[in-house]
């Protein structure tokens, strides 16, 4: 090749990247505002250590503020952690409606990620990155529809007030340490929060729309094995860590028996709606109250095989820490697990505990609460008689033509308790359609949300807010 040749390939090559990059930029620019304020909160890293929420706060704050929100930013007592608070004023007619959304991530496993997890990459129609459903993709959705309401210069008859929360993946300084020191500025008559799901099949379409009424509780048992220590070389039969092996294999085999309140059997009646074949007959069972237990053992067994509704229809136990010994040469007197547990609101956890205790059957094995507890666990779930969920109920029908609508409960924990605790109801909503895949990638590996959902969840929301919240 001579050199004219080379000059003109190379100039061919780079006029192609250039090509490219102008297109690749000029996609990015053409993304929707939802979109595009997702991919600028992702690109920052609030994996919680350390968090560092306050960097949201800095890259929202004079857009609201330009927008005519009051904005605060609350402080804790560790730098760069802090909430972010902007209140659109109405005429104070009624009282004020809250969208919380919590501005931390977990962290990421960079080599098991496809893309840089704080890249916000766009490809085949979806944003990549933590946080893309929890709870960043949130954020976006719900700023941009307070942002609207201002924009289109809605009249309001109440505050509408955006909370980005601090500390809800990791605590000390999350909302029940907001709500106890500044509550006047996030006292609210209702609130959305995260939680249920806007569930759709691998067509696209949606199937049905979860909102939370109520979160299942989190509680730490302790599992201790004691035996005799004694010299590595010299073992006898009661080694305690053979012995609290033991023990959590018994445990790995237990099932704790179906447990549904209320809103869980309208919760399953949907899913029979929306399900055929054997599914659908399973969940008209689960939701039907038979006593019929060969019935109900075989539609437990069927619905269990997706670990999500398995968890619904029961409290749960799930072992995630192990301390056993402290010299490679001395068997230890003692070994112990912490067992996670997740329990339905108003489960007393002692008699879960004591069940435990049962199941395992050893002496030389103990079971106990991490910390005493001497009340049922969990709050009543939210109210289905406000105006704020039958405003979502109305509009997610509407936004989701064909697709049921049913109350939820949250099979995790949330923030939710600050205002639950306080009589303020919360509805819990991911306010994008998923698939089953996108939700096995929250908390995991290329976790992302598509931009039709997120259109489609700005407009969900935005609707809902001018229902509760304009002067009629």
């Amino acid at each position: 090749m001579n050199a004219a040749m080379r000059i003109t390939c190379g100039f061919a090559a780079a006029l192609t990247a250039a090509l490219a990059t102008t297109a690749a930029t000029g996609a990015q620019s053409a993304l929707d505002p939802t979109a595009e304020l997702l991919r600028q909160v992702i690109q920052i890293d609030n994996s919680n250590p350390p968090g560092n929420e306050g960097k949201i706060g800095d890259l929202l704050a004079p857009r609201f503020k330009t927008l005519g929100f009051e904005i605060d930013v609350i402080p804790t007592p560790v730098a760069g952690k802090s909430h972010f608070i902007a209140r659109l004023r109405g005429n104070g007619s009624k009282r004020p409606v809250l969208l919380a959304a919590h501005g931390d991530t977990v962290g990421v496993e960079r080599d098991k990620w496809s893309v840089d997890p704080f890249g916000a990459v766009v490809k085949a129609d979806h944003i990549f990155g933590r946080g893309a459903i929890d709870f960043k993709g949130g954020i976006a959705v719900f700023a941009r529809a307070a942002m609207m309401l201002a924009e289109n210069k809605v009249p309001l008859a109440r505050d509408v007030i955006l909370l980005i929360e601090a500390d809800e993946e990791s605590a000390p300084y999350n909302t029940t340490w907001l709500a106890r020191q500044y509550w006047s500025k996030i006292d609210c008559e209702f609130a959305l929060n995260e939680g249920g799901w806007i569930i759709k099949d691998d067509a696209g379409r949606v199937k049905y729309v979860s909102v939370s009424l109520a979160d299942k509780s989190s509680v730490s048992a302790i599992v201790t094995a004691r035996g005799t220590s004694t010299h590595s070389s010299m073992p006898r039969p009661d080694n305690a860590i053979f012995t609290l092996a033991k023990a959590m294999a018994t445990l790995s085999t237990y099932d704790p028996p179906i447990k549904l309140i209320p809103i869980s059997r309208q919760f399953f009646g949907t899913l029979a709606k929306t399900s055929s074949g054997p599914l659908a007959v399973a969940f008209r069972t689960i939701a039907a109250e038979t006593s019929d237990r060969a019935a109900l053992a075989r539609a437990d067994r069927l619905i269990s095989r997706d670990p999500l509704l398995h968890a619904l229809m029961r409290d749960t136990l799930a072992p995630v820490l192990l301390n056993a010994g402290f010299r490679s040469n001395v068997i230890p007197g003692s070994a112990e697990a912490t067992i996670n547990l997740r329990l339905i609101p108003g489960t007393d956890a002692n008699a879960v505990v004591a069940d435990l205790q049962r199941v395992v059957a050893d002496p030389n094995v103990e079971v106990r609460l991490s910390a005493p507890s001497t009340a049922p666990v969990g709050l009543p779930p939210s109210s289905q008689d406000t105006d704020l969920y039958r405003a979502l109920v109305s509009n997610a029908r509407k936004t989701f033509p064909g697709a049921e609508v049913t109350p939820y409960l949250f099979q995790a924990g949330t923030d939710a308790g600050a205002w639950r605790s306080r009589g303020i109801p919360v509805y819990g909503i991911y306010p994008y359609p998923i698939t089953a895949d996108d939700l096995t990638r929250m908390h995991g590996n290329d976790e992302r949300v598509s931009m039709e959902s997120l259109k489609q969840g700005t407009a969900l929301v935005y609707q809902t807010l001018v229902d509760v919240a304009a002067r009629q």
